[in-house]
């Protein structure tokens, strides 16, 4: 049996309340958009609690940016690399979550926070819950750039069985209400998610090597 049920063209509920949106990210300002706020806050590999550098370059925009360091996991107003703001959430940017969330059945999607992860070859995230946020009320907003993934997503516990999903260039994967709080990740990038890339984004040497998952958040 397909893992998905089709809810209308290009959508499929993989999960209670949670959604797949294919080719949902179209609009080419994201891109730009996208390139401009790295080049205000760079990408830099966070270290997690236990002095580890996390496999995946992030960074952040928006009103909160989630961060890691030996104090632990949390959202600060401040890039702590440049005591600075982090780059305004951009109207793409925004406009993409909320109609990504109302398309799922959330409307009213306010993000504060957007979260830039830059995977290369190699490049993972482990199993984890969303679960720094004030309100778990607000779905989670996921839009995958660039070349192939698979995401994970399980259950509310570690050990529940674990769905595979491959991801492609566009593609939104959108979750909340029950499914709020389940185990999710990405597995690690191989070099034949470039050899197979079909993100039909011609010459755009951001998404060549790489991809770009930005994470959509109320955060406060």
């Amino acid at each position: 049996m397909d893992l998905f049920t089709e809810i209308q063209a290009a959508k499929f509920e993989f999960a209670k309340n949670a959604f797949l949106l294919k080719r949902f990210a179209n609009d080419v300002q994201i891109l730009a958009d996208l390139q401009a706020i790295i080049s205000a806050a760079p990408l830099r590999h966070m270290m997690t609690p236990m002095g580890l550098a996390m496999s995946a370059a992030m960074t952040n925009c928006g009103q909160l940016g989630w961060v890691s360091d030996k104090k632990g996991y949390r959202y600060d107003a401040l890039d702590p690399d440049t005591g600075l703001a982090w780059p305004q959430m951009s109207a793409s940017f925004l406009a993409l979550a909320q109609s990504a969330a109302a398309a799922c059945g959330f409307a009213n999607f306010v993000p504060d926070a957007c979260l830039i992860n830059q995977y290369k070859v190699g490049a993972s995230m482990g199993l984890h819950q969303d679960k720094n946020e004030l309100d778990f009320s607000q779905p989670i907003v996921s839009v995958s750039l660039g070349i192939p993934a698979t995401f994970l997503f399980g259950g509310l516990k570690r050990s529940d069985k674990i769905d595979k999903i491959p991801l492609n260039h566009g593609d939104v994967v959108v979750w909340g209400g029950e499914a709020r709080l389940k185990f999710h990740g990405i597995m690690p990038l191989k070099a034949t998610n470039i050899q197979t890339n079909d993100h039909a984004v011609p010459n755009n040497k951001i998404l060549a090597a790489y991809r770009y998952n930005l994470t959509f958040r109320k955060a406060g």
